[in-house]
C-alpha cells in the first residue's frame, strides 16, 4: 500500500514538472530549463546516491561493514546508549534499509528529494532574476 502511494506521488510530481513550466503570466523561455529535462537530472542523481549510498557506508544485506562509517556510527550509538544500538534508532533504521534491499522505495525517495532539490534551485534562480531587473 505504501509503495503504491509513493509510486503515485512520484507520478503526481512528473506530470507536475511536465505540465507546469510557466507560471501564470509569465512566458516560458526556451532554455529555461522548467520542466520535466530540467528536474530528470536532479532526479536520477538523487534516486542513484539514495541506491548507492547506503551500501557505500557499510549498511550491506550482510550486515554493517567492518571499518566502514556505519561501523562507525554502530559504536557511537551503543556508547551513547549504555552498550547497545536501541530499535529503532537511526543506525537500525539505517541498517534495516541497507538489508531489506529496498532499492526501488530508496529509489523513490532519492528521485523525490531531487525533485525538491531542483525547485529549490530554480527557486532562488528566480528570486536573483527579479532582483537585476
Amino acid at each position: 500500500m505504501w509503495q503504491k502511494a509513493e509510486s503515485l506521488f512520484l507520478c503526481y510530481l512528473l506530470l507536475f514538472t511536465c505540465c507546469t513550466g510557466a507560471e501564470a503570466g509569465k512566458k516560458k523561455s526556451e532554455d529555461s530549463g522548467s520542466g520535466f529535462w530540467g528536474a530528470l537530472p536532479y532526479m536520477a542523481v538523487g534516486a542513484g546516491l539514495m541506491v548507492a549510498g547506503l551500501p557505500a557506508l557499510g549498511f550491506t544485506g550482510a550486515g554493517i561493514a567492518a571499518n566502514s562509517l556505519a561501523a562507525s556510527l554502530m559504536s557511537w550509538s551503543a556508547v551513547l546508549n549504555g552498550g547497545g544500538v536501541p530499535a529503532g534508532g537511526l543506525v537500525a533504521t539505517l541498517q534495516s534499509l541497507g538489508a531489506g534491499g529496498s532499492s526501488v522505495l530508496l529509489g523513490k525517495t532519492g528521485a523525490v528529494l531531487g525533485y525538491v532539490v531542483h525547485k529549490q534551485l530554480e527557486a532562488g534562480d528566480a528570486e536573483d532574476g527579479e532582483g537585476e531587473e
